[in-house]
């Protein structure tokens, strides 16, 4: 697939229907790919870390999240065709499932957040079968603890479920290390790190309204209902200073 790279982050420079494309292939193929969904905050920490930014590099299908990707793309005139964010293809995810009957299963969040993801999920889509369900707040490779007792029984569940797909909400970057140090372990089609997808499947948390999502402004309103993510939010500001003064930061 065609790239490019910010800051040393691979991204795939694709449309919206083309990673569905992609993830149709993933679904009816052997093996187990991997999705990340990079946006600015995620980009700046690859930056910073790289092992970091060399695990994001070994994903399958990586795509522009945050719109500010996008910004930084055009300003150094190497376009992305489009922002792909993780909310849409996890959608779309439950879409497909739903479709053709598949396996999903759901780890991450606080205590109850993906069993109630779960509930609602079997609700909007019936032919989804839920193949389990676990909190975040366990031992393992995301907290420098890999292997540990926890993780290996939480694996083992996931591989005696016979899952499809498996969403990881474990929030950056977290999410991001738990699927690069077990995605040989984990057995299934499709893992993607998706951060607050479930929370808004459980409905702890409101999704953006489509128009704020088109105008690119999603860290606004979050922002607005969350005000203690203003120091998270400092990053974007950051990050697009750093594509105006650097040289060759797109390449």
């Amino acid at each position: 697939m065609e790239h490019i790279e910010i800051f040393g982050v691979k991204i795939h420079n694709i449309t919206f229907q083309y990673a569905v494309r992609e993830i149709e292939s993933y679904l009816k193929g052997e093996g187990l790919k991997v999705i990340y969904t990079p946006n600015p905050e995620i980009v700046m920490g690859a930056k910073e870390d790289e092992s970091l930014k060399n695990l994001l590099n070994r994903g399958d299908l990586i795509t522009a999240d945050g719109i500010g990707l996008i910004y930084a793309a055009k300003i150094k005139k190497k376009p992305l065709k489009e922002r792909v964010t993780g909310y849409d293809l996890s959608l779309k995810l439950l879409d497909l499932a739903n479709e053709n009957g598949l396996a999903l299963y759901l780890l991450g969040g606080k205590e109850g957040v993906a069993k109630k993801a779960a509930e609602n999920i079997k609700k909007d889509y019936p032919n989804i079968r839920i193949a389990g369900y676990h909190h975040g707040y366990f031992k393992g490779s995301h907290n420098d603890k890999p292997g540990h007792e926890e993780e290996r029984k939480i694996i083992e569940e996931i591989n005696s479920s016979n899952p499809d797909i498996i969403f990881v909400g474990l929030g950056f970057p977290k999410q991001e290390i738990w699927i690069d140090s077990n995605r040989d372990k984990v057995k299934g089609k499709l893992i993607i790190g998706n951060g607050g997808v479930m929370d808004i499947l459980s409905g702890n948390l409101s999704p953006t309204p489509d128009f704020i999502r088109k105008l690119g402004f999603e860290w606004l309103h979050r922002l607005l209902r969350e005000p203690s993510r203003i120091k998270r939010q400092m990053i974007l500001p950051k990050f697009m200073l750093q594509v105006i003064l650097t040289k060759d930061v797109v390449r």
